[in-house]
């Protein structure tokens, strides 16, 4: 059987082909517009320029999905200027405190006596001056003393001659302020002679005397020390 259209049917139908055919290629066009609006990456997304902005090409306005394109750049953050250099303080060293050099040292001195006394001569006390001032400033332990005497006359004479000179002499140095219990004595009498037997005869006569005279005597003797010069 054998279909019949009539005029009207046939431009009705010629119409609606027309519109589909334009609405078709109206939205081929947008979609390729859209699609080359921007320059894109093989992966799809955006190519942004050097400021942050997408790279336009010349097909039309750009699509929806790359508006986040067209937001203003984030401000710029501030970077925190560096803190100064702080130089650190100059070290300071000390100086050493210097180091007290001590020296152990030894007086010793002679005091002579007349025979048959024990009185100090004026030679004995400047004897026992110059010690003093030699001992001046030593941290000693003690100062000893020693009396002598010669062989003329009795031993037990001789004994108690020698006590009291080693005692004249200590009484001397403590009027100089030498405390009285640094000061310790002993006495030899005649029995430690300075003399040979030989040199001198125990006769009491004045070449005797004369060459006894070193057996008459009392030796002091200090060691300590004291800062060395």
């Amino acid at each position: 059987m054998r279909s019949t259209f009539t005029k009207k049917q046939t431009f009705l139908a010629l119409a609606g082909a027309l519109a589909l055919g334009a609405f078709s290629a109206t939205a081929f066009a947008q979609s390729d517009v859209d699609e080359h609006a921007f320059v894109t990456s093989p992966g799809g997304a955006p190519v942004l320029s050097g400021f942050g902005l997408c790279v336009r090409n010349a097909f039309g306005p750009a699509p929806q999905w790359t508006a986040g394109c067209h937001a203003p750049l984030a401000a710029p953050v501030a970077m925190a200027a560096p803190a100064p250099e702080r130089k650190a303080a100059p070290l300071v060293v000390a100086e050493a405190a210097p180091v007290a050099i001590t020296e152990k040292v030894v007086f010793d001195a002679n005091v002579m006596f007349d025979s048959n006394k024990s009185a100090l001569r004026p030679a004995g006390r400047e004897t026992l001056d110059q010690f003093l001032g030699k001992i001046r400033g030593l941290e000693s332990q003690s100062v000893m003393a020693i009396g002598y005497a010669d062989r003329m006359g009795g031993e037990g004479a001789n004994q108690i001659l020698s006590e009291e000179r080693v005692s004249a002499v200590k009484d001397y140095l403590v009027s100089q302020g030498v405390a009285t219990e640094r000061v310790k004595t002993s006495a030899w009498g005649e029995t430690r002679p300075s003399t040979g037997a030989t040199e001198c005869e125990e006769a009491n006569n004045p070449k005797n005397v004369a060459c006894m005279q070193p057996d008459r005597h009392v030796f002091i003797e200090i060691s300590g020390t004291r800062l060395a010069k």
